[in-house]
């Protein structure tokens, strides 16, 4: 059984979309099942309601070399919950016609392959997903697995990290579907207080290279960074262990209304010179 709709085109709908509103696409990122899988569901759907334009979501894994401390501690809450590959896919086919933005999967080399990389890609076109992240996938094999990905209708979204060589940046952008994401800082995944101004020449590169839309994260943590990484031309911002951290110091029982805060006070920095 085939997605019910091509998520490719939800992603390049969006963000043509969010372009012809002048503003960047918001991108929040949360870990399935941290706390549990019931809050992820009412997460993900506050996060629409609140203002999200795509969520990207985490699968948790025991050896997440891309997460910062943040992320690595929720991704360690979500195993021990007990949550799996199987039931993030069923929970995200659970929520089919009461989610419309584009979900990617934020996940790891070898989860993909304990699963089979095709029957991985199958399952979760099916789930209703749109695109795929896979940090340690190195380019070499992130140029097999794209066209096994966009045969199910899924995007691969591959990094440039402020040290690729220009030459290699053209490779992963050619490679890439969806979007482009740039990591902004070298290192792990975490808040930062400011953003490095090579974000910038580093978006201008970019264009040079690949029509797709960029977005920025690895350091996003509130709405003056999304200003910055906007006046600079991104078309996007994702935002993780800030929310991520809100999430985890929410009483419990309110850690969708937390996230939904959140994200509200981050969309209003999503307007061009807001």
């Amino acid at each position: 059984m085939k997605a019910e709709f091509d998520p490719r085109a939800t992603i390049q709908v969006s963000f043509n979309k969010i372009r012809q509103e002048g503003r960047i696409a918001l991108m929040p990122f949360v870990m399935a099942g941290d706390p549990d899988i019931e809050t992820t569901v009412q997460i993900l759907l506050r996060l629409e309601e609140a203002g999200a334009d795509l969520i990207e979501l985490g699968i948790p894994h025991s050896d997440p070399l891309a997460d910062g401390p943040v992320i690595q501690a929720s991704a360690s809450r979500a195993l021990k919950s007990g949550t799996t590959i199987s039931g993030v896919l069923n929970m995200l086919s659970s929520l089919k016609g009461k989610l419309s933005i584009p979900i990617i999967l934020f996940t790891y080399s070898n989860i993909l392959l304990s699963r089979g990389i095709e029957a991985f890609c199958q399952d979760a076109s099916e789930a209703g997903v749109s695109g795929l992240v896979v940090p340690d996938l190195p380019l070499e094999e992130a140029e097999r697995l794209s066209p096994l990905a966009l045969k199910e209708g899924l995007d691969l979204i591959l990094l440039v990290a402020p040290t690729t060589p220009k030459e290699r940046m053209k490779r992963i952008s050619d490679s890439s579907s969806g979007f482009t994401y740039l990591v902004s800082v070298t290192g792990v995944t975490g808040e930062r207080a400011i953003v490095e101004d090579r974000v910038e020449s580093l978006v201008e590169e970019l264009s040079k290279f690949s029509s797709l839309p960029i977005a920025v994260g690895f350091g996003i943590s509130g709405p003056d960074q999304i200003r910055q990484v906007s006046s600079w031309g991104a078309d996007g911002a994702i935002v993780g262990s800030a929310l991520v951290k809100r999430i985890a110091q929410a009483k419990p029982g309110f850690e969708a209304e937390e996230a939904a805060y959140f994200c509200k006070e981050l969309r209003e920095a999503t307007t061009k010179n807001s």
